[in-house]
């Protein structure tokens, strides 16, 4: 179901991309890459001079390698435009302390500790948060979501759709169909340290992201 309509006549300032890609490559890794482009639909005026209607404020990619156990091997951060150059384009070479963690066991948690303030840029730290979600789907593309390969699917009570009382799980999993349950019986499904995803395994919490500095 879509959105309603506005309900006031308006105008976009302002527009922000973000595009996850998961890649396997032939030496038997994946490739994770993000991108983050802001633009205006006006001229915007910087400090560091004028950027054009459409001229990105800011384009940040961030691409880390990894192999089937989702741990880090290698790690690139790369700003090709900046509000601030000269500034905002030095940070990349940090983003490197990536490589040794694990995109589902506390990556959130550690890159918001290791990448706070100014020990890095809010913009490429946001990136690195939606990576461990779309390397478990892009994983998950081999995979179909309801094969039975032996333990309880991860998805299930991971989420309010496939609770093992519904009749989603019902309908596409029968065998870990519990029945409904009572409301006042429905107790939250207690997530080890993962990341919640349809159809693949993860160990990664969500937590909230840092305040991030505004540019």
């Amino acid at each position: 179901m879509p959105l309603l309509p506005s309900t006031s006549a308006r105008r976009r300032i302002h527009l922000r991309r973000i595009l996850l890609e998961g890649w396997k490559r032939e030496d038997g890794l994946w490739d994770i890459e993000a991108r983050l482009t802001d633009t205006k639909d006006h001229d915007y005026p910087l400090a560091s001079g004028v950027r054009r209607q459409g001229e990105p404020v800011h384009d940040m990619l961030v691409r880390v390698t990894i192999d089937r156990e989702f741990n880090i091997l290698a790690a690139q951060a790369s700003s090709d435009a900046v509000p601030y150059p000269g500034g905002c384009d030095t940070i990349g070479a940090a983003y490197g302390q990536l490589v040794g963690l694990n995109l589902v066991r506390g990556f959130r948690r550690t890159v918001g500790e290791m990448f706070d303030g100014v020990r890095g840029c809010a913009h490429l730290t946001e990136l690195l948060l939606a990576l461990p979600t779309a390397a478990i789907q892009t994983f998950a593309s081999e995979v179909r979501d309801n094969d039975d390969l032996g333990g309880k699917p991860f998805q299930i009570d991971r989420c309010h759709a496939l609770e093992s009382s519904t009749e989603t799980v019902r309908r596409y999993y029968p065998r870990w169909y519990q029945g409904a349950a009572p409301a006042h019986d429905r107790q939250p499904a207690a997530v080890p340290d993962g990341v919640s995803s349809h159809g693949a395994t993860g160990r990664d919490p969500p937590t909230d992201p840092p305040a991030p500095t505004i540019n």
